[in-house]
């Protein structure tokens, strides 16, 4: 495929050690690689998430994590983070942490999830071609929907792993 994009692949501890396209990274190989992740919180405590664009190849039209995305052959993870938050959500400028990385496995693909927070107040515009919508959320009303096919289940482990760090 022409100008697919390239993911580095990574070792357990984050080390690149090759890389390959997209289409392998999800086609069951079950190559490591690296993705970011950023949770927007507001002064209220609530925790925005976006609603995953149809267009989507995995888990299309379900909740998640406010901003999501690989990280591209070369491109250093917070650079990744700053690119995902602009094009998902318009958002420029943000101070972030890191709250923790870990490994994740669904049945197509395994990844290095870099997972960062962030108390954002300012606009968010999302980009209608990457996310169908968004909103904040009360932890309540995450907790109230876990288990009911509208988060994907990455989100839902994630949060349940960080909602005390959050």
């Amino acid at each position: 495929m022409k100008n697919e994009e390239l993911f580095p692949l990574v070792n357990e501890d984050g080390s690149v050690i090759g890389k390959a396209t997209r289409s392998f990274c999800h086609n069951g190989s079950k190559v490591l690689h690296p993705v970011v992740h950023l949770h927007i919180l507001n002064d209220e405590g609530k925790i925005y998430l976006q609603k995953r664009s149809m267009k989507k190849d995995i888990q299309p039209g379900k909740w998640d994590t406010a901003v999501g995305g690989h990280i591209d052959f070369g491109e250093e993870t917070e650079d990744a983070l700053k690119r995902e938050a602009r094009e998902e959500l318009g958002i420029l400028d943000f101070k972030y942490s890191l709250v923790c990385k870990y490994l994740f496995e669904s049945e197509i693909e395994r990844e290095l999830i870099n997972c960062f927070k962030t108390c954002y107040n300012g606009k968010i515009t999302p980009d209608l071609d990457e996310v169908d919508e968004g909103r904040f959320w009360s932890f309540e009303e995450i907790m109230a929907n876990i288990g009911k096919n509208i988060f994907t289940p990455n989100f839902e482990s994630e949060f349940l792993k960080i909602k005390e760090f959050l």
